[in-house]
């Protein structure tokens, strides 16, 4: 059965909106919505151009845009197959976990390194502590649905809080802070983007060279103390970052 029959689709020919790019961003809606699953067929083109009164070359470049973004795939011998959403995360101080749980992304952690290591200048800079004194190095492949979605190395004050690898495999960083009784407060962050590694491309899922998303990020609780210097690696194919801009009056 088509899982696009139950779905509201429909095309204004009024308006100067392509036709095709109308479709794609009806049926990517409805992959962000969860109405189409991860793991879903799309129907036949033919029917779905039939339904709609659309040409066939207007429902395929529909559908190939949506290939391009990485929201569907096309198997041999399988069809046109939903996959997962691109995650669209807001620049604001929340976790990843929290960002996927909350778009319905099923998140689950494998952690790498959990260990008490001296702090390099960087850290040491970042976290407000003498270079070489003992800081908490944690590395963590974050996945959505069984898939890498991002490498996160994060340096904490040793002592801070209890890091065992059972709790942080079952819940985000900052959840675990804020259990502790610490109150975030602000950060100080950057973002930027860089080809992957080969390291990097075998974890993430990746070929080599793959273009990947940076974030550096530096986290104060409510007194002004460094309580987090983190240095995150996205697939670009897989994330984004989302930007309110404010005019300054």
């Amino acid at each position: 059965m088509d899982p696009t029959v139950p779905l509201d689709l429909s095309v204004d020919r009024s308006s100067p909106v392509p036709l095709y790019f109308q479709l794609s961003q009806q049926l990517e809606a409805a992959i962000e919505r969860g109405l189409l699953t991860p793991g879903t067929l799309l129907g036949n083109e033919i029917e779905l151009a039939g339904r709609l009164g659309l040409s066939r070359p207007t429902v395929r470049q529909a559908i190939q845009s949506l290939v391009d973004k990485g929201l569907l795939v096309r198997r041999r011998g399988v069809g046109t197959q939903v996959v997962h959403s691109k995650i669209k995360r807001p620049l604001e101080l929340s976790s990843l976990y929290d960002d996927l749980e909350a778009a319905g992304q099923r998140p689950s952690t494998g952690v790498l390194a959990n260990t008490v290591v001296p702090a390099p200048a960087a850290v040491a800079a970042a976290l407000g502590v003498p270079e070489g004194s003992e800081v908490h190095r944690v590395e963590r492949l974050r996945l959505a649905h069984g898939e890498p979605m991002a490498y996160l190395c994060n340096h904490l004050p040793a002592g801070l809080l209890d890091l065992d690898n059972d709790r942080l495999e079952a819940t985000g960083l900052y959840r675990l802070m804020r259990a502790a009784g610490i109150t975030l407060h602000s950060a100080r962050q950057s973002v930027g983007a860089r080809a992957a590694s080969a390291e990097e491309a075998d974890r993430l899922a990746e070929p080599m060279g793959a273009p990947l998303l940076t974030m550096e990020r530096t986290t104060f609780d409510d007194t002004g103390r460094a309580v987090e210097f983190g240095t995150h690696v996205y697939r670009a194919s897989r994330y984004s970052f989302e930007f309110q801009l404010l005019v300054r009056t």
